[in-house]
Formats: structure tokens, sequence, C-alpha cells
């Protein structure tokens, strides 16, 4: 699918960039903007990837997999023929398997008084900024869904995703007993 023999082309020299069908675009068009903001968050599950167990490993692992997968969906502008021409999308199935993996950590997590303050484990905190910047990624796709079409499950999946991570925090911080939560007012 992919081949990249050279790394550097020059064809970027003059601010602008190729999407995935050749369009020639800005590289701080709209689009670019909401793939380059997912791409920033892929980095950040990376470091994150650094300091989990194997099995939060193994669901961040297949979840930067989808990433690349939603980068390769918002890289494409959405056409009638896509289906025809096997473009690769986001679908469904990848939004549902979050939701499972969301209840099953969370099914055993006490529910919440108050917000939850990022940081605690250097995981957390890897966690919480991945889910921030996701939330930026979101602000970004449908931004550009005003503008264009963009397929629905790659909005429904970031903003799955950054649910996901939240509660994955929550769950690496001894399944949640050693929150840190929020006091309002708490230093007046």
């Amino acid at each position: 699918m992919v081949r990249l023999d050279k790394i550097y082309t020059r064809s970027g020299d003059a601010g602008e960039t190729s999407l995935g069908d050749g369009e020639r675009v800005a590289k701080h068009s709209l689009r670019v903007e909401a793939y380059g903001t997912v791409d920033e968050a892929n980095t950040v599950l990376g470091l994150a990837r650094l300091h989990v167990d194997s099995k939060a490993d193994a669901m961040l692992g297949r979840i930067q997999n989808d990433l690349f997968d939603l980068g390769a969906d918002l890289c494409r502008p959405q056409r009638e023929d896509d289906e025809r021409n096997e473009v690769l999308r986001i679908t469904d199935t990848q939004v549902a398997r979050l939701e499972q993996e969301i209840n099953v950590m969370n099914k055993d997590l006490a529910a919440l008084a108050s917000f939850v303050l990022p940081g605690g484990t250097v995981a957390r905190a890897h966690l919480h900024h991945a889910r921030t910047v996701l939330r930026r990624a979101e602000r970004r796709a449908t931004e550009l869904a005003a503008a264009e079409p963009v397929n629905d499950q790659v909005i429904a999946y970031l903003n799955r995703l950054s649910d996901h991570l939240f509660v994955m925090a929550r769950y690496l911080n001894d399944g949640g007993k050693k929150d840190v939560l929020w006091n309002p007012g708490a230093n007046r």
C-alpha cells in the first residue's frame, strides 16, 4: 500500500503538500491541519506505550494503527466512487471496538463526583496529553466537515477515543483509586 524509497521530495518547499488523491493543497489547509493533529496525538500515544502494562500496550498499538487509518481517511477527500476504488475509511466496527474496551475498563471504576486532574504517573500524563490533542483533532475534523464532506465515523472515532484514553488513565491509576480530583475553589 505504501512504499517510501525517498524521504524528502522538495515538493513541499513552497508550502503545499499532496493529499491522498494527488490534489495539491496548502500545508495549513483544514484537512492537513486535521490529519496532522491526529498524527501528533499518535506520537503522544507512542510515548504512553513506554509506560503501560502489556494489556494497555496492545490496546494502544491497535489504536495507533487505527489512527494511521484515520489519517489516511482524512487525507483523501470523500468521493462518490470511494467504495468502488476501495478507499481506506474508518468504520463503525472500529468505533464499536473502542466502546467495548471502554465498557470493560470502566465497569469496576467508581463513579466520579468531580473532574480528574491530569497527571499522577508518566503513563497517565501522556494519556491525558493525547486525549487533549485528540479533542483538538476532533475540533479540526468538525471544522473541516462544516466545509466539505468528511466520513462521519472519523468524528465518532475521535470523540470515542478521547473518552477511551480518559477511562484508560483512570483504569491504570490503580482502578481509579489514586485519581486526584479537582477541588473547586480550593485555593481562593
